[in-house]
């Protein structure tokens, strides 16, 4: 089973997180694309990028199924499989909680991006794993 990753392609601290994402899986299940990408505007989730709180989509390929925001994360650690499925215990969280901890995170994640080293070059391996 894959999964396609959809992440805001303008923003550094979410293209550092794609980088550890792509690191981390070591079964080569994800695929990622941006949210201002050619598939994203076909799936209509480029309404996601939004600056001002975006949010990642995950997609399962398999049935279509899409996750949003803390449901996302919840299925990329599942997608990740090996240690990062203990972090599937947070299902438990009510999701109003785990929703309002991602929505802080979003929007802030420009201010995030300054405090670190986010290079948003790309890597040869990343590269073949991008959807446009």
């Amino acid at each position: 089973m894959g999964w396609v990753l959809f992440f805001d392609g303008d923003c550094a601290f979410c293209s550092a997180g794609v980088r550890r994402a792509m690191r981390f899986d070591r079964r080569g299940n994800l695929k990622f694309s941006p949210l201002q990408g050619k598939l994203a505007a076909a799936k209509g989730f480029t309404q996601y990028a939004d600056k001002s709180g975006g949010t990642m989509v995950l997609m399962r390929e398999a049935d279509g199924k899409v996750f949003l925001r803390s449901d996302a994360v919840l299925e990329l650690t599942r997608a990740l499989g090996g240690v990062w499925r203990i972090f599937t215990v947070a299902k438990f969280i009510p999701r109003f909680l785990r929703d309002a901890a991602y929505h802080w995170v979003a929007t802030h994640r420009y201010w995030f991006s300054k405090k670190g080293d986010f290079c948003v070059l790309r890597d040869p391996e990343m590269e073949k794993r991008i959807i446009e």
